[in-house]
């Protein structure tokens, strides 16, 4: 397996200014919304078997419920596999010389890369809120704050306003370092799968340069999920009846569409392109 970086057109690919791509926040968003019938075409086996699998989660209990998680895992890796292989390919043919199965069901090398590359992201983040939580922990401790005014909600004997003010910038700035390694490691799906092997940290020197667009085009295109989630908030999804709902929502819909943008923010980045020694 091989890729090999390509020299692009204006209207295809993006810019490269001093060595380092530009990524086109409406250009992407154009090449996502064109290419969501293509993944729904080329993996509606994968969706559908993900949505029953997590739509049942609700009955999974006891024994059953490890068995529900290993189901739970190959059906995601499948989908994933079969979403990351669709957004960086221009049809189903290229997506195929991917290793792409019958409406997007497979599970080869690719997935399991993909699990390891999961993997290592996840442990990354972990380590970072962990660092993050301990940060805050030590800061609001030494801030002195009155307990007893918080625990009777009295805000304004809580403390000074402008150390309030201070405690509220360093949170600031501490959850958007959270969202920026977040945005920064989006894209390791689509490159895990277009590089034929597991990239998880060095993801984010592909993003290198384009934080704004991806985090502005990961916000527009999770629209799904933020309405399901406030759905869900304001008591009108509940029960299994809203779980599944917001699985069948996050399967078919959420997916597909934040894959299709990675997918197609990939391309740009890192200038990739299918060829027919890929396997």
């Amino acid at each position: 397996m091989s890729w090999s970086p390509a020299i692009s057109a204006p209207g295809d690919r993006g810019r490269v200014l001093d060595g380092r791509r530009i990524l086109r926040l409406g250009e992407t968003l154009s090449a996502a919304g064109s290419a969501l019938p293509r993944l729904w075409r080329g993996a509606w086996g994968a969706i559908l078997l993900a949505a029953v699998v997590w739509g049942v989660q609700p009955l999974a209990a006891g024994a059953t419920e490890l068995v529900w998680a290993l189901f739970a895992l190959a059906a995601t890796l499948a989908l994933v596999g079969a979403l990351a292989r669709l957004s960086i390919t221009d049809d189903l043919m290229q997506a195929r010389g991917l290793g792409l199965g019958p409406a997007g069901l497979q599970f080869g090398r690719p997935e399991m890369r993909l699990l390891g590359a999961g993997l290592l992201c996840a442990v990354f983040m972990a380590m970072i809120l962990s660092v993050v939580a301990l940060v805050l922990l030590a800061v609001f401790g030494m801030a002195e704050l009155n307990a007893q005014a918080i625990e009777m909600r009295r805000w304004g004997a809580v403390g000074p306003v402008w150390k309030l003010g201070l405690l509220a910038l360093v949170t600031a700035f501490a959850l958007f370092a959270v969202v920026a390694f977040t945005v920064r490691l989006s894209l390791f799906a689509p490159a895990t799968v277009g590089r034929g092997h597991m990239v998880s940290l060095n993801s984010m020197t592909i993003a290198r340069g384009a934080f704004w667009p991806l985090l502005v085009g990961l916000i527009v295109t999770g629209a799904p999920k933020i309405g399901l989630v406030l759905l869900w908030g304001a008591g009108l999804l509940f029960g299994v009846a809203g779980w599944v709902v917001f699985v069948v929502v996050l399967t078919a819909i959420q997916a597909p569409l934040t894959m299709a943008f990675v997918g197609a923010a990939y391309r740009r980045l890192d200038g990739w392109t299918p060829s027919q020694d890929r396997a």
